[in-house]
């Protein structure tokens, strides 16, 4: 299953943006894997210098970014389980901006993020490749929107080549 598979009615319009960066020849789960080795090998590579770093005032810094991709990516894979497991109450939605501060990402080391990201990398893999065709199709409601959970999951592949790019445009 690919992105062409997808309709604009199984996401909200904000979320185009990121489903959009995925290429859309790509399987979901290899979408998902290449980009697991990709934010990893980004991080890795990152000056120690720049782990802190902010390019503006009230800006993250890049371990704040990746603890976001950390918690988006759960997040959304919650969301795509539960939809796909045909799960009809409605999700709540997060403020990001809640959950960076709170995360305590500026006192970990890179490598325990790192850590913790390609855990939960693993963890998401294992689900999505447990689920059916079918299972990804269904739809739910989130924050008063519907999405269906192969959405949710592009929408995770998507958002961390987002945020990639943003580091690559506004702190390097």
């Amino acid at each position: 299953m690919t992105t062409q598979a997808l309709q604009e009615s199984e996401f909200h319009p904000y979320y185009a943006a990121y489903i959009a960066r995925v290429d859309p020849a790509s399987e979901l789960m290899d979408a998902l894997k290449e980009g697991g080795r990709k934010t990893e090998a980004f991080y890795q590579n990152l000056p120690e210098e720049k782990h802190e770093y902010r390019y503006a005032e009230g800006k993250w810094t890049c371990k704040e970014v990746l603890q976001h991709l950390i918690d988006t990516e759960r997040i959304f894979l919650y969301r795509a389980f539960r939809i796909s497991r045909g799960d009809q109450t409605p999700l709540a939605g997060f403020d990001q901006n809640d959950y960076v501060p709170a995360s305590g990402a500026n006192k970990k080391s890179m490598e325990t993020l790192l850590e913790e990201y390609r855990t939960t990398r693993i963890f998401t893999l294992s689900v999505l490749g447990s689920l059916s065709t079918a299972d990804l199709g269904r739809m739910g409601s989130v924050n008063g929107n519907l999405v269906s959970a192969r959405a949710a999951a592009f929408i995770i592949a998507g958002h961390e080549i987002w945020h990639n790019g943003i580091i690559e445009e506004r702190y390097l």
